[in-house]
């Protein structure tokens, strides 16, 4: 059967973060119940255009979706079980902040099929976390990641956040000890960037300085150095993990697998067309007009995605995976681009597949921008 990966939006949160500009918001037990309800009625609507997938990862983000009642969490994963193929070994993650699941909520997660937690920290600085707006101090973390290990979860994540107003290299190497000495099976490490629109952005200079260049390249190095010798592999520009627990549904973005989102504003990928949802949360409870920008993607579009997505993952872009997917060499669609960036010792090609240097990730934005093509390709 076809390989299927589904997302399921939560647009909730407790606060949003003043970093935060994702489609999420706080609300209400009664709106947080109306909305699950139309989620579920999207769900089993869209069923049967997949009934020839088997589904190999769940992921539920957000907002916050800890935030849900345990039972409406278990709602969810039986809609789920009822209408779609799960393969029996599917990976199924759930985004967690600290203090939003009891020992009992995170027992019921559990049974109902979830396998691997999330759990968003940023930093083991409790001055750090209150400038991000974050609702939790460090020991309430701990408090939730032993009663996730207590549940029984044996696959988490922990997400760390590095270039925070104020933070020193100390404070960094700090919360990356804090975080491996707990020996979660996964470590995401992004730097902040301050977007447009947040109240950090907004406030920027009510905060303390950002670490500058140097310091940043500091951090960056001692996260590589540090997680390595702790036995974290680098997968991705932004992710490490225990041999085996790389996390399978980011790993269907990058390599172009088919994902179908649910949800307020969720987007989805099926056999090279792509949508989102609508995030007008009226038409989204109505059920109406809920898909937006249908597109069905050029071959040039498949290829640059094919480029630029997989030159994130460490692993490179396979040549051979590339003429097999377009009928065509990627040295005859790609030869100039990959000589040029080749001769700056920022790619590396060795006839088999194509990855980018360390020298080459710090500038990775401007290679990936070399990789669109024109549409006549």
């Amino acid at each position: 059967m076809k390989s299927l990966s589904i997302y399921i939006h939560i647009p909730f949160c407790v606060q949003k973060c003043k970093y935060c500009d994702f489609l999420s918001a706080p609300s209400t037990p009664e709106a947080r119940a109306e909305y699950l309800e139309a989620l579920k009625r999207e769900m089993i609507k869209e069923a049967p255009a997949y009934q020839d997938y088997e589904v190999k990862t769940v992921f539920f983000g957000g907002g916050t979706p800890s935030i849900l009642e345990a039972g409406q969490i278990s709602e969810c994963m039986d809609v789920l079980k009822e209408y779609y193929r799960i393969s029996a070994d599917a990976e199924i993650s759930m985004e967690m902040n600290p203090g939003t699941a009891s020992p009992e909520k995170l027992r019921v997660m559990k049974r109902s099929g979830i396998n691997r937690l999330s759990i968003g920290l940023q930093s083991a600085v409790d001055e750090e976390l209150r400038m991000l707006g974050r609702i939790h101090t460090y020991a309430e973390f701990e408090n939730t990641y032993y009663a996730a290990r207590e549940a029984g979860f044996t696959n988490i994540n922990i997400d760390l956040m590095s270039a925070i107003p104020g933070q020193s290299v100390e404070g960094w190497r700090k919360t990356l000890q804090r975080a491996v000495d707990l020996k979660p099976e996964h470590i995401s490490a992004y730097s902040l960037i301050i977007e447009e629109g947040t109240p950090l952005f907004e406030n920027i200079e009510s905060y303390p300085a950002i670490p500058d260049e140097e310091e940043d390249r500091i951090m960056y190095q001692d996260t590589k150095s540090l997680l390595k010798k702790q036995g974290y592999e680098r997968y991705e520009i932004s992710n490490y993990a225990k041999p085996g627990y790389e996390c399978k549904h980011n790993v269907v973005y990058w390599t172009r697998e088919n994902y179908a989102g649910f949800g307020l504003g969720a987007a989805s990928m099926v056999e090279n067309v792509r949508w989102k949802n609508t995030d007008d949360m009226t038409l989204y409870l109505r059920q109406q007009e809920l898909k937006e920008e249908v597109q069905k993607l050029s071959k040039a579009e498949c290829m640059e995605e094919f480029m630029y997505l997989g030159l994130r993952m460490m692993d490179g872009v396979s040549c051979k995976k590339f003429a097999d997917a377009f009928d065509i060499s990627m040295d005859d669609v790609y030869g100039d681009v990959l000589k040029r960036w080749g001769n700056m010792g920022v790619l590396e090609c060795d006839g088999e597949k194509v990855t980018l240097t360390d020298a080459g990730i710090d500038v990775s934005n401007q290679i990936f921008a070399d990789f669109l093509l024109e549409e006549n390709v």
